[in-house]
């Protein structure tokens, strides 16, 4: 079974599936699970190919989560070796998707396979949800296959997301929870003009350079056991005709919020609200909210998870709500403990993306203890 982990590995990696495409990634999923006795529900949305599979029909409900699609490669002549061919390389399986998150896809796999044909009438259901939209706009992937299961009733108890959560060893790090992400687009307006005539125009760049200042240097929470304080950060900011003699006449803005649970999304809206109107400047704003933050401190989910690392790794893992978002943010609000849990992250999106051979066998087992503890 070991050798079947590399294998469906190699075999999903193959599979050009950059964002939102899949490319028969959740096909070949499916041919290993529905055997094993899932129903296999195909919940395509518009360009997004989404599968819910599950086994068993009582409660409690274990899902994995996870994503076939990958970001693109790069330029492909900057890899030692081709992205889409999976490679392996001085015990390194290297291609795009090797560790976010093909590797944990597979793992997952033949966990339930081990997992099932030892507790053929195991407790409660296992399930997968399955997308191929979390590395792009997230619009027709998980959540809506959430609204699905919500306009129906179908829960999960316990949900375990495949992202690469492991900093320099495999479990070293699970994430029990995401920070919530909030984007301001600003449009400042001003009248353009010559730099000449600074009284026939107005700078917007200058108008709102003591607001952005404020924003930047606001003290927005402490945070708190679980979470840092929450986190300004300006990411593109754009004005100007690009003459050096021409005043601009709007300055475009996009920051970033990312939120602890000490704060919510319309508290910070109201209060940079604020800050921009106290400075007297005429704009406008967009908000996209990206989800809230969720935590799962801990129950039943988390002690097995902690219990199964332990056991097949001889390590203790430690908690974290770091890093950016995840699927987890949709899963969460429906009451299901939520925790994310797969191989090292450290060439993830990279050139030469690449995950070590023996850490996705270890997963394996892993996510098979785990599944052992909750559901036999």
């Amino acid at each position: 079974m070991t050798d079947s982990v590399i294998g469906l590995t190699k075999a999903l990696i193959n599979k050009k599936s950059v964002t939102p495409e899949d490319a028969g990634c959740q096909d070949l999923m499916a041919e290993i699970l529905q055997p094993l006795g899932f129903n296999i529900e195909d919940l395509t949305f518009n360009d997004t190919k989404n599968i819910w599979a599950r086994k068993g029909t009582e409660d409690p409900v274990f899902c994995f989560a996870g994503h076939t699609d990958v970001v693109p490669s790069g330029p492909e002549s900057a890899w030692q070796t081709p992205p889409f061919t999976a490679t392996e390389k001085d015990g390194y399986l290297h291609g795009r998707g090797a560790a976010d998150m093909k590797g944990s896809l597979a793992a997952m796999l033949v966990a339930t396979e081990k997992f099932v044909k030892n507790n053929p009438d195991h407790k409660g259901s296992i399930a997968f949800l399955i997308t191929s939209d979390e590395e792009g706009p997230f619009i027709n992937g998980t959540t809506k296959v959430i609204d699905t299961l919500e306009a129906r009733n179908e829960k999960m108890t316990w949900c375990l997301v495949g992202e690469p959560s492991s900093t320099t060893e495999v479990g070293d790090i699970v994430k029990n929870g995401r920070r919530g992400s909030l984007t301001g687009d600003l449009v400042v307006k001003g009248i353009q003009g010559h730099v000449a005539y600074p009284h026939l125009a107005n700078n917007p760049i200058h108008s709102s350079a003591l607001a952005l200042d404020e924003l930047a240097k606001t003290h927005w929470d402490n945070g708190n056991a679980s979470f840092p304080p929450t986190s300004f950060q300006i990411s593109n900011i754009n004005g100007g005709t690009g003459a050096g003699n021409v005043i601009p006449g709007e300055l475009k803005v996009c920051f970033n919020f990312r939120f602890s649970t000490e704060v919510t999304d319309q508290q910070l809206i109201e209060k940079v609200t604020n800050i921009l109107d106290k400075h007297d400047f005429e704009y406008d704003i967009d908000w996209t909210f990206n989800g809230q933050p969720f935590l799962t401190d801990s129950g039943k989910l988390v002690e097995a998870t902690q219990q199964a690392i332990k056991h097949c790794t001889g390590r203790e893992t430690t908690l974290s709500t770091a890093g950016g978002t995840s699927d987890g943010r949709f899963i969460a609000p429906t009451g299901a403990q939520v925790i994310e849990l797969g191989p090292v992250n450290a060439t993830i999106h990279k050139i030469d993306e690449c995950v070590k051979m023996s850490d996705l066998e270890t997963l394996a087992d892993i996510y098979q203890d785990i599944l052992q503890r909750l559901l036999a």
